[in-house]
């Protein structure tokens, strides 16, 4: 009986490169793999072509012989000899996912980083603080690498045994039914490796409990929810990896004067109804000292006034906000009787004179209210 063409077996051309043969042997194995169909002699041979033609053509001098000679370069009695026909041998199936799935994920299992851990440190600041950017110290609870042994567990500062249980490959596969997982080794953790004298120090962790001073730059114009990155400040990585990195997120503690906006801020300024009425000037708190604020005659409670550039700078910006200062126009309290019969005389003055007209609110307030009754009395009618 005549051989079929290898190339044919796979699905490939002749000119396919190395990638193409790797890639068509791995999806053809899976498909025919006899620990999938148990039972099912055809599919038995099928992997049998598959294995063999793979085995030949993944061989550069073995291929180029199949394509001088084709199947007479080989002696096919003996190669089928040494092939291993038990179909429940976990290793030759595993090793096929393991390569699939090794190559679609980069081997993350066995490979995978051991990076340490990021950090976060939360840091009340005050707002005084945003306006010129300050300089701070924090003490944070930390990983760091064992200096007697350098970070790698081991007190002689080598790893010194293979890990019998996976044979160095940080990985084992189980066989469930006609599937087999791949799972992290349980004795060397996916290290491959085990420690046989472990640092006296760390116990073979490569890592210490400490605590670590740092100096926190905070810039100008910072805000709450606002964090800063400080690169491999963070836990110290497993195995001599890289260190993590430590976030300092930023809050900023409630002012009792003011309130931030973005770039602006805000306050209330009290004044007495003397300096509303016939106006005056009066001290303003700003961060960066007090300036004064000229208050017009006629000021009414709640009018807003805006002092230029006595907010907050933008972070990484010239632009610095403005204050906004709202007027609160304050009743007097504990007048003595002398006080009293002036401002007794003071309203008698105005109602009698002017009527409302000094108060132009009151005025259209119950102008409204006559109105309102007069519409009502309509209506009943």
């Amino acid at each position: 009986m005549s051989k079929k063409d290898y190339y044919k077996i796979l699905g490939i051309s002749q000119s396919a490169t190395d990638l193409e043969i790797k890639k068509a042997y791995k999806r053809l194995a899976i498909k025919y793999h006899p620990d999938r169909n148990q039972g099912n002699k055809n599919f038995e041979e099928k992997f049998k072509e598959i294995k063999q033609a793979y085995e030949i053509l993944s061989n550069k001098e073995k291929r180029s012989a199949y394509d001088k000679y084709g199947h007479q370069a080989f002696d096919q009695s003996n190669y089928n000899n040494n092939y291993n026909g038990n179909f429940t041998n976990t290793n030759d199936f595993g090793d096929i996912f393991g390569e699939v799935f090794g190559d679609i994920f980069g081997d993350e299992k066995r490979h995978k980083s051991e990076r340490g851990s990021d950090l976060q440190y939360n840091l009340n600041i005050n707002l005084e603080d945003v306006v010129n950017g300050i300089e701070k110290k924090i003490k944070i609870p930390t990983l760091k690498k064992c200096n007697f042994c350098n970070g790698t567990g081991n007190r002689k500062n080598l790893y010194n045994n293979v890990c019998h249980t996976c044979n160095g490959n940080g990985q084992i596969h189980i066989r469930k039914g006609f599937f087999t997982i791949q799972q992290t080794c349980y004795t060397c953790n996916g290290k491959g490796k085990y420690i046989k004298n472990p640092c006296y120090k760390c116990n073979g962790e490569g890592r210490l409990n400490t605590i670590k001073t740092l100096s926190v730059k905070i810039p100008p114009g910072i805000d709450t929810g606002d964090k800063i990155r400080l690169n491999k400040e963070g836990e110290a990585g497993k195995n001599n990896s890289d260190n993590g990195d430590l976030y300092v997120k930023i809050k900023i503690k409630k002012h009792p004067i003011f309130k931030r906006k973005k770039s602006n801020l805000y306050c209330k300024i009290p004044i007495n109804f003397s300096v509303a009425a016939i106006g005056g000037i009066v001290e303003v708190p700003t961060l960066n000292g007090k300036v004064k604020l000229k208050i017009p005659k006629e000021t009414q409670y709640g009018e807003l006034f805006r002092i230029r550039g006595k907010g907050v700078k933008t972070i990484n910006s010239i632009y610095c906000g403005d204050l906004i200062c709202k007027i609160i126009v304050e009743i007097p309290v504990n007048l003595n009787e002398k006080q009293k019969k002036i401002i007794y005389k003071l309203g008698k003055s105005l109602n009698k004179q002017n009527g409302n007209k000094n108060s132009p609110k009151y005025e259209r307030f119950f102008y409204r209210v006559k109105k309102f009754f007069e519409n009502l009395r309509k209506y009943k009618i």
